[in-house]
Protein backbone atom coordinates (compact mmCIF):
# COMPACT_ATOMS: atom_id res chain seq x y z
CA UNK A 1 0.00 0.00 0.00
CA UNK A 2 2.30 3.45 -1.09
CA UNK A 3 0.84 5.41 1.31
CA UNK A 4 -1.62 5.18 0.77
CA UNK A 5 -0.24 6.57 -2.40
CA UNK A 6 3.21 7.66 -0.85
CA UNK A 7 3.87 4.26 1.12
CA UNK A 8 3.11 2.41 -2.45
CA UNK A 9 6.30 4.52 -3.98
CA UNK A 10 8.97 2.15 -4.83
CA UNK A 11 12.25 3.20 -2.81
CA UNK A 12 15.95 1.93 -2.50
CA UNK A 13 16.39 0.43 1.08
CA UNK A 14 19.98 -0.80 2.19
CA UNK A 15 19.03 -2.85 4.59
CA UNK A 16 17.47 -5.54 1.85
CA UNK A 17 21.11 -6.19 0.64
CA UNK A 18 21.09 -8.17 3.93
CA UNK A 19 19.69 -11.59 4.59
CA UNK A 20 16.50 -11.43 6.68
CA UNK A 21 16.40 -7.79 8.45
CA UNK A 22 14.14 -7.72 11.39
CA UNK A 23 10.65 -6.49 11.47
CA UNK A 24 11.58 -3.47 13.34
CA UNK A 25 13.84 -2.83 10.74
CA UNK A 26 11.82 -3.09 7.76
CA UNK A 27 9.19 -0.54 9.14
CA UNK A 28 11.76 1.52 10.56
CA UNK A 29 13.24 1.90 6.84
CA UNK A 30 9.82 2.50 5.62
CA UNK A 31 9.44 5.26 8.23
CA UNK A 32 12.65 7.07 7.84
CA UNK A 33 12.70 7.32 3.93
CA UNK A 34 9.25 7.85 3.44
CA UNK A 35 10.08 11.14 5.72
CA UNK A 36 12.37 12.45 2.92
CA UNK A 37 10.01 12.43 -0.23
CA UNK A 38 9.57 15.41 -1.92
CA UNK A 39 6.20 15.26 -4.07
CA UNK A 40 3.55 17.18 -6.32
CA UNK A 41 1.27 14.32 -8.07
CA UNK A 42 -1.89 14.20 -9.48
CA UNK A 43 -4.10 11.55 -8.94
CA UNK A 44 -7.30 9.41 -8.93
CA UNK A 45 -9.47 7.20 -6.85
CA UNK A 46 -11.43 4.92 -9.58
CA UNK A 47 -14.44 3.01 -9.10
CA UNK A 48 -16.92 1.66 -12.08
CA UNK A 49 -18.12 4.98 -13.41
CA UNK A 50 -16.95 7.60 -10.31
CA UNK A 51 -13.76 9.49 -10.73
CA UNK A 52 -12.45 11.59 -7.71
CA UNK A 53 -9.61 13.42 -8.61
CA UNK A 54 -6.70 14.37 -6.38
CA UNK A 55 -3.23 16.06 -5.51
CA UNK A 56 -0.62 14.64 -3.20
CA UNK A 57 2.49 16.78 -2.19
CA UNK A 58 4.85 15.83 -0.17
CA UNK A 59 7.49 17.93 2.05
CA UNK A 60 9.28 15.93 4.13
CA UNK A 61 7.66 14.04 7.24
CA UNK A 62 3.98 16.35 6.01
CA UNK A 63 2.09 14.52 3.27
CA UNK A 64 -1.05 15.81 1.87
CA UNK A 65 -4.34 14.69 -0.04
CA UNK A 66 -6.30 17.30 -1.53
CA UNK A 67 -9.52 16.53 -2.90
CA UNK A 68 -12.32 19.01 -4.52
CA UNK A 69 -15.98 19.00 -5.06
CA UNK A 70 -16.12 18.98 -2.25
CA UNK A 71 -12.78 20.51 -1.09
CA UNK A 72 -11.21 18.70 1.54
CA UNK A 73 -7.45 18.63 2.45
CA UNK A 74 -6.11 16.14 4.48
CA UNK A 75 -3.07 16.01 6.52
CA UNK A 76 -0.93 13.65 7.52
CA UNK A 77 2.17 14.10 10.19
CA UNK A 78 4.91 11.09 9.80
CA UNK A 79 6.81 11.09 13.63
CA UNK A 80 9.38 9.37 15.19
CA UNK A 81 6.85 7.19 16.82
CA UNK A 82 3.49 8.01 15.52
CA UNK A 83 1.60 9.09 12.83
CA UNK A 84 -1.06 12.10 13.09
CA UNK A 85 -3.85 12.50 10.28
CA UNK A 86 -5.42 16.23 10.42
CA UNK A 87 -8.15 17.88 8.36
CA UNK A 88 -7.26 21.53 7.14
CA UNK A 89 -9.57 24.02 7.27
CA UNK A 90 -9.07 27.65 6.63
CA UNK A 91 -8.80 28.47 10.33
CA UNK A 92 -6.22 25.85 10.84
CA UNK A 93 -5.66 22.39 11.15
CA UNK A 94 -7.30 19.90 13.56
CA UNK A 95 -7.04 16.55 14.09
CA UNK A 96 -8.94 14.10 12.06
CA UNK A 97 -11.65 12.26 14.76
CA UNK A 98 -11.28 8.95 15.83
CA UNK A 99 -14.72 7.73 15.09
CA UNK A 100 -14.58 8.62 11.35
CA UNK A 101 -11.45 6.69 10.87
CA UNK A 102 -13.02 3.71 9.22
CA UNK A 103 -15.34 6.09 6.84
CA UNK A 104 -14.86 5.37 3.12
CA UNK A 105 -13.53 8.15 1.27
CA UNK A 106 -15.87 9.64 -1.58
CA UNK A 107 -17.84 6.15 -1.60
CA UNK A 108 -14.73 4.04 -2.64
CA UNK A 109 -12.73 1.47 -0.85
CA UNK A 110 -10.74 3.29 0.39
CA UNK A 111 -10.95 4.68 4.11
CA UNK A 112 -9.53 7.33 6.22
CA UNK A 113 -7.31 5.04 8.57
CA UNK A 114 -5.99 3.54 5.08
CA UNK A 115 -4.40 7.10 4.69
CA UNK A 116 -3.54 7.48 8.43
CA UNK A 117 -0.88 4.50 8.24
CA UNK A 118 -0.98 4.14 12.15
CA UNK A 119 0.28 0.12 11.13
CA UNK A 120 3.28 1.30 10.57
CA UNK A 121 3.79 1.96 13.92
CA UNK A 122 2.32 -0.94 15.85
CA UNK A 123 5.21 -2.64 18.32
CA UNK A 124 4.29 -6.19 17.67
CA UNK A 125 5.39 -7.42 14.54
CA UNK A 126 6.92 -10.24 12.85
CA UNK A 127 8.50 -11.67 9.27
CA UNK A 128 7.01 -14.86 8.23
CA UNK A 129 9.11 -15.62 5.58
CA UNK A 130 9.64 -15.36 1.61
CA UNK A 131 6.75 -15.22 -0.58
CA UNK A 132 6.65 -14.22 -4.74
CA UNK A 133 4.20 -10.91 -5.46
CA UNK A 134 4.09 -10.48 -9.31
CA UNK A 135 7.54 -12.39 -9.89
CA UNK A 136 9.07 -9.90 -6.94
CA UNK A 137 10.43 -12.01 -4.18
CA UNK A 138 8.88 -10.51 -1.30
CA UNK A 139 9.55 -10.60 2.64
CA UNK A 140 6.45 -11.29 4.42
CA UNK A 141 5.34 -9.34 7.82
CA UNK A 142 2.87 -9.83 9.99
CA UNK A 143 1.55 -6.90 12.58
CA UNK A 144 -0.94 -6.91 15.24
CA UNK A 145 -2.76 -4.01 16.31
CA UNK A 146 -2.42 -3.19 19.96
CA UNK A 147 -6.13 -1.97 20.47
CA UNK A 148 -9.52 -1.99 18.96
CA UNK A 149 -9.11 1.52 17.49
CA UNK A 150 -8.65 0.48 14.49
CA UNK A 151 -11.00 -1.54 12.15
CA UNK A 152 -7.94 -4.38 11.55
CA UNK A 153 -6.97 -6.41 14.07
CA UNK A 154 -3.65 -8.09 11.94
CA UNK A 155 -2.47 -6.77 8.89
CA UNK A 156 0.24 -9.01 6.65
CA UNK A 157 2.61 -6.87 4.29
CA UNK A 158 4.42 -8.03 1.20
CA UNK A 159 8.08 -5.98 1.11
CA UNK A 160 9.70 -5.76 -2.26
CA UNK A 161 13.63 -7.59 -0.96
CA UNK A 162 15.48 -5.88 -3.82
CA UNK A 163 13.61 -2.26 -3.73
CA UNK A 164 11.89 -1.95 -0.21
CA UNK A 165 8.73 -1.51 -2.11
CA UNK A 166 5.15 -2.66 -0.97
CA UNK A 167 3.62 -4.77 -3.07
CA UNK A 168 0.90 -6.08 -1.28
CA UNK A 169 -0.98 -4.97 2.43
CA UNK A 170 -3.93 -7.13 3.35
CA UNK A 171 -6.46 -6.43 6.48
CA UNK A 172 -8.47 -8.66 8.61
CA UNK A 173 -11.39 -7.45 11.24
CA UNK A 174 -11.47 -8.30 14.82
CA UNK A 175 -13.27 -11.87 14.11
CA UNK A 176 -10.30 -12.71 12.09
CA UNK A 177 -12.03 -12.87 8.35
CA UNK A 178 -10.54 -11.32 5.56
CA UNK A 179 -11.36 -7.86 4.70
CA UNK A 180 -9.57 -5.85 2.44
CA UNK A 181 -6.52 -6.46 -0.01
CA UNK A 182 -4.31 -3.40 -1.60
CA UNK A 183 -2.00 -4.73 -4.29
CA UNK A 184 0.31 -2.57 -6.41
CA UNK A 185 -0.66 -3.07 -10.22
CA UNK A 186 1.55 -1.44 -11.45
CA UNK A 187 4.95 1.89 -11.23
CA UNK A 188 6.09 4.14 -13.19
CA UNK A 189 9.33 6.37 -13.29
CA UNK A 190 9.26 10.07 -12.91
CA UNK A 191 11.92 12.29 -12.60
CA UNK A 192 14.33 9.66 -11.90
CA UNK A 193 12.88 7.85 -9.32
CA UNK A 194 10.10 5.48 -9.14
CA UNK A 195 6.70 6.27 -8.32
CA UNK A 196 3.37 3.90 -7.57
CA UNK A 197 1.12 4.07 -11.21
CA UNK A 198 -1.89 2.28 -10.15
CA UNK A 199 -2.48 -0.09 -7.01
CA UNK A 200 -5.97 -1.84 -6.78
CA UNK A 201 -7.79 -2.18 -3.64
CA UNK A 202 -10.77 -4.61 -2.96
CA UNK A 203 -13.43 -4.79 -0.45
CA UNK A 204 -14.25 -8.18 0.76
CA UNK A 205 -17.24 -10.11 2.18
CA UNK A 206 -16.56 -10.98 5.76
CA UNK A 207 -15.55 -14.59 5.31
CA UNK A 208 -15.43 -15.19 2.31
CA UNK A 209 -13.50 -14.37 -1.28
CA UNK A 210 -15.95 -12.30 -2.40
CA UNK A 211 -15.00 -8.61 -3.66
CA UNK A 212 -18.15 -6.39 -3.10
CA UNK A 213 -16.31 -3.48 -4.25
CA UNK A 214 -12.81 -2.52 -6.19
CA UNK A 215 -11.11 1.00 -6.06
CA UNK A 216 -8.05 1.92 -8.60
CA UNK A 217 -5.92 4.39 -6.98
CA UNK A 218 -4.03 5.99 -10.01
CA UNK A 219 -1.23 8.69 -10.00
CA UNK A 220 -0.26 10.46 -13.05
CA UNK A 221 2.43 11.70 -14.28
Amino acid sequence: MRKIVALFLILPFSIFGQPAPSAKEILDSVRMIESQQQIDLQGQLRENNVIVPFRLTQNGSLIRYSFSNPDEVLQLRLGEKSSRLDLVTDAGTEKFAASKLDQKIRGTSLTYEDLAFKFLYWPTARVLGEENVRTRNCWKLQLRAPSRESQYSNIFLWVDKASGALMRMEGYDWNAQFAKRFEVVSAQKIGGSWFLKQMRIEQLQPGTNHVQSRTYLEIKK
